[in-house]
Formats: structure tokens, sequence, C-alpha cells
């Protein structure tokens, strides 16, 4: 199968190209700078450069590819929301989504697969409430951007795709990611909990999110939205209890919900959001995670 891999250089991508390839599926990476991901992915993935504003080659590759996996989207949690970051997250979200689209449209290329990128965010702060995938979304600022990313997605059934929607929970991987920011106190002893610490914590270990996203391009009757997160949320006071065990630092230290947000402003209430999320489409084909429980998938990325 020809897989094309838009936002190919990111966490996921990096570990996604190389598992694609093993599984003998032939793999192109659509990226901004071709020569950097030409020396991330190596030579076993062919790099093309695309723009999603502008007209080129890559327009063939992602209109005739087998499928098309969308990861592009700048970092939630990077910095501190304002109108300007709150443009770009939507515009690197909507915008590439609907260019991948209508290159499909352009090439007269019917059926094929479209797996899109999504996050638990589209749920919003549910409390203690199981979240599956039928859940309706939040209304909050990420549920709005989730659910008119998926929408965009979406719009490739209208080229009779199969599409599925990934939305994806905290990604625990080796040196990067959330991990790295959570890690960071517990290293001078100040670590702790964010908020009241009762809220529910969704995560993943990046290997099964890699797992889950060459599941969802090879397995044709995985539609709609998927939960991609590990079998077993915690509450964020035993997240932050796990993470002292793994650093052998203590977790007494938590950061009260107001000073977080004189820190991050409006991005604080999605960091503390409770999401009990099931990943019940997952559950329900019988996947099998390597990391269902947290103690040992932070060791795998920490210890």
């Amino acid at each position: 199968m020809h897989v094309a891999v838009a936002g190919a250089t990111g966490l996921i991508g990096r570990a996604l190209c190389p598992a694609l390839v093993q599984a003998g599926h032939r793999v192109s990476a659509l990226a901004r700078n071709g020569q950097r991901a030409a020396e991330l992915l190596g030579s076993s993935v062919s790099v093309v450069e695309w723009d999603p504003s502008v007209s080129g080659p890559w327009e063939d590759v992602a209109g005739r590819a087998d499928a098309v996996v969308n990861l592009s989207g700048e970092s939630i949690g990077g910095r501190r929301w304002n109108a300007e970051v709150k443009r770009r997250l939507r515009s690197s979200r909507l915008d590439t989504t609907r260019a991948l689209v209508r290159a499909r449209a352009g090439c007269g290329t019917r059926g094929g697969t479209f797996v899109n990128a999504s996050g638990v965010g589209y749920y919003g702060d549910c409390g203690d409430a199981y979240l599956a995938e039928d859940r309706s979304p939040g209304s909050d600022f990420l549920g709005l951007l989730c659910t008119h990313w998926e929408g965009e997605g979406l719009a490739g059934r209208e080229l009779g795709m199969r599409v599925t929607l990934m939305r994806t929970a905290m990604v625990l991987a080796r040196n990067e990611g959330a991990i790295v920011r959570m890690a960071q106190p517990f290293r001078w002893f100040l670590g702790g909990p964010l908020g009241s610490g009762r809220q529910w914590t969704p995560w993943i270990h990046v290997a099964d999110v890699v797992r889950m996203y060459v599941w969802a391009v090879e397995t044709p009757d995985v539609e709609g939205p998927v939960n991609v997160s590990a079998p077993h949320p915690v509450r964020m006071r035993d997240f932050a209890a796990a993470l002292g065990i793994v650093l052998k630092r203590p977790s007494v230290f938590p950061v009260p919900g107001p000073a977080l947000r004189l820190v991050a402003g409006e991005l604080a209430d999605a960091l503390m959001a409770s999401q009990r999320v099931v990943p019940r489409v997952a559950l329900d084909a019988g996947f099998e995670w390597r990391y269902p429980t947290l103690e040992p998938a932070l060791h795998s990325v920490i210890g």
C-alpha cells in the first residue's frame, strides 16, 4: 500500500513512517523542509516537499496514495494562547486537512483511506463521566477546534474515502512532548499534580500510538472516531505520584489552579480538564496495548 504522511517530522510521524515501512508499505512523507525530513526519516521514506497553501507535485502524491495520514498541526501546549496563537492552531489543522482532501478531489481519485489526527480535547472538561467515542463534543476552544478539524477530514467521505478520526491523548515519549515539561519540577524536588489533582488524565505510550495508526491504516472496518489512549486513564494526582516514583522524587508540591492560570492563561483550563477517556472502539476490536498501565510506560520513557 502507498501511504502519504503529512506532518511526518513530528513526534508521532517520526515513529510512524518507519513502522509503516517495516509493515511493508511504501511511504511518502509530505514535509515543508525536505532536507530536514530526509535526515530524520532516512532513505526508506520518500520525501516530498509541500506547502498546503501552494499547488505542487505533492498534490499528485497525496491525491493518488492508497492511504493518507494527516498528522499536521502546531503544538497545543507549547505556549500561552492569544488570538494569534489560536489562529495558527486552527490554520495548521483546518487548512492542511482541507488541502489534502482538495488534492484528492483534484486527482479524481475515489476510495482509499484518510486517517486524520484529532485530540481528546474534543470532549472538553467532563468530570468523572466515561468518554467513549459516541460522546458529544465540548464547547470550549479545543472542543470546537477538534470538531471543525474532524469536519474537514470527514469531507473525504464525499470522495468515497474511509475516514478515521484519531482522538489522541497525551503522548508519552522519551525526551519529547508533555512529559519533559512535567518531569522538570520533579528533578528539582518540586513536583506535584496540576490543580486539584482529581481530574482524569488520559495518556498513551508513543509505541501504542504508532501501532494504533498502523492498525487504522490497515483495517478496513476501522472508521469514524477512535480514542487513541491507554485503557486505564488515571487521576492527575496518581499520574504525578507515578512520575515521582519513576524519578525517585516526592510528589508533594501541587500547582494551584489560580497560579497555573496566572502563568498559562486560558491554556491552564485545558491542562486541568478532566477527561476519563475510554478507547471503546479499540477495546471492542481486540486491540492489545504494549503499555496498558502507566508506571511501566513511564519507566520506558524516563527510567
